[in-house]
C-alpha cells in the first residue's frame, strides 16, 4: 500500500498537472470502485481543479464548488498520467478521468478489488475521510509521545494504525523501527522516554529521506515505480539478506497477509521473534536467539 513518501510524490505530480485544469469526463470501468452515490459522480464533470491534498493514505482532488474526489489506492491501486496527444496504455483501468490537458487512470493489480473512489462535498465531507492519525512531520515530540502512549499496542501495530499515525504502513514501519533500533513487538507501555524520542526522530528522518529519494527518482515525470519493496531498504522485503548495519540475516514474522522484517542483532538484542507458523511447527526446536540460529544454519 502506498505510504507517505509515495503519496506525497503522487500529490506533487498531480498538483503540477491538474491544478487549474478542467475535469471534462469521468469514465468508471468498474462500478465497484465508486463508494458514494451523493453527490452523483457526473456532477464532478466540467469543474476546475482547485487543490490536491493527501488525507492519511488517501489522495483528494478538490474541484470548484467544494467537491472532492478521494482516491484510496489500498494495496495494489496505482495512478497513471497520459498527457494530451499521448496514446493511452492498453492496461486495464478501473477509472479514466479526462482533463483538458490529459487523462488520469487508476489501475489495480490482481483480482481483488480494494481500491476505492469517493465523491464528497465540503470540508466536513473531506474530514470524514480522514481516520485521524497524527501527522508526525508536523507534530511535536510531546504530541507524538502522547499519541503513542494513548493505547498499549506493539510498536508495529501502533505505527501502522491510521487512527494513531497518518500515512505509515507495513513497509516504512519496518524501516523506521530498524533505524530506531527498536523491536516491532515492544509494547508502547514499556517504552522509555529516550526510546520514544529515538522513534520520533526515526519516523521523521525515514519519511523525509524516502520522500526525497522518490521525488528524485520521479524527476519531472509522473511516478510510475510505486512499490513497497526497494533495494535500498534496510530490512523491509529483505528476509535472509544481510542487515546493512551489522550483516546479520534479516528475519521476519508473518501474520495473515502481513510480514514484518527486522534485524535481531540491531533491534531485539539477538532474540528471534516467534513466527506463528514456524514456531508452532518446530516447537522446542525453534531457535530462541540469532546465535542459535546461526549455529543451526
Amino acid at each position: 500500500m502506498p505510504e507517505i513518501p509515495d503519496l506525497e510524490v503522487y500529490r506533487e505530480a498531480l498538483e503540477g498537472r491538474l491544478a487549474g485544469h478542467i475535469l471534462e469526463r469521468i469514465q468508471l470501468v468498474s462500478p465497484f470502485l465508486l463508494r458514494t452515490a451523493v453527490p452523483p459522480i457526473a456532477s464532478a464533470e466540467g469543474r476546475r481543479v482547485v487543490a490536491v491534498r493527501r488525507v492519511g493514505k488517501r489522495l483528494a482532488v478538490g474541484l470548484e464548488g467544494s467537491l472532492w474526489l478521494v482516491f484510496h489506492l489500498m494495496i495494489a491501486g496505482r495512478l497513471h498520467w497520459f498527457a494530451s496527444g499521448t496514446a493511452l496504455s492498453r492496461r486495464a483501468a478501473l477509472a479514466r478521468l479526462t482533463f483538458d490537458n490529459g487523462t488520469l487512470t487508476l489501475t489495480e493489480a490482481g483480482t481483488r478489488r480494494r481500491a476505492s473512489l469517493h465523491l464528497v462535498e465540503g470540508a466536513a465531507g473531506l474530514a470524514a475521510q480522514d481516520p485521524g492519525g497524527l501527522e508526525v512531520q508536523q507534530a511535536s515530540l510531546a504530541q507524538f509521545a502522547a499519541r503513542l502512549r494513548s493505547a498499549n499496542h506493539t510498536l508495529k501495530r501502533a505505527l501502522t494504525d491510521p487512527k494513531l499515525f497518518s500515512g505509515i504502513g507495513n513497509a516504512y514501519s519496518d524501516e523506521i523501527l530498524h533505524a530506531a533500533r527498536l523491536s516491532p513487538v515492544l509494547l508502547t507501555s514499556r517504552l522509555t522516554d529516550p526510546q520514544v524520542e529515538a522513534l520520533f526522530e526515526a519516523v521523521r528522518a525515514q519519511l523525509a529521506l524516502w520522500t526525497q529519494r522518490l521525488r528524485a527518482e520521479a524527476g519531472t515525470g509522473f511516478p510510475e515505480g510505486v512499490t513497497a519493496f526497494r533495494s535500498e531498504m534496510a530490512v523491509h522485503g529483505r528476509f535472509g539478506q544481510p542487515c546493512p548495519v551489522c550483516g546479520t540475516p534479516v528475519q521476519r514474522i508473518r501474520y495473515a497477509d502481513n510480514e514484518t522484517n527486522y534485524c535481531a542483532r540491531c533491534q531485539t538484542g539477538g532474540r528471534l521473534l516467534a513466527d506463528r507458523a514456524l514456531s508452532r511447527l518446530l516447537k522446542d526446536d525453534w531457535p530462541r536467539s540469532i546465535d542459535a540460529f546461526d549455529r543451526d544454519s
